[in-house]
């Protein structure tokens, strides 16, 4: 059984950081291409940011320069590091992987971010 389990989330004031980490069980971890999404209340799914196999990343714009992906193919986890939060940060974030064939997602972890 394929299972995505993110951590990390909670309340942090705009300017602070916080890290997500997504544990994959059951894949192929080091095939599949990693990713975080988000969603905000009345808002589309947005790619937040992606790591492929070999390592390549790219990024939102809205996010560029303020949060890193990185993979430890190792632990099958994937991060997602956020410095200087932004109210509109403020979201539903999930862990995607992206294979040949089939994708799977995590259940999500909620950033609220908030003075």
């Amino acid at each position: 059984q394929v299972q995505l389990v993110e951590s990390g989330g909670g309340l942090v004031q705009p300017g602070g950081s916080l890290t997500l980490s997504c544990v994959a069980s059951g894949i192929l971890f080091k095939f599949y291409d990693q990713a975080w999404y988000r969603q905000a209340p009345g808002k589309e799914r947005e790619l937040v940011a992606r790591i492929e196999i070999r390592g390549t990343t790219n990024y939102a714009d809205s996010v560029k320069g303020r949060f890193t992906i990185s993979r430890d193919n190792a632990r099958n986890t994937v991060y997602l590091q956020m410095n200087s939060l932004k109210v509109e940060d403020t979201a539903v974030y999930r862990c995607g992987s992206f294979g040949a064939m089939t994708n799977y997602w995590g259940q999500g972890t909620q950033v609220t971010v908030s003075s």
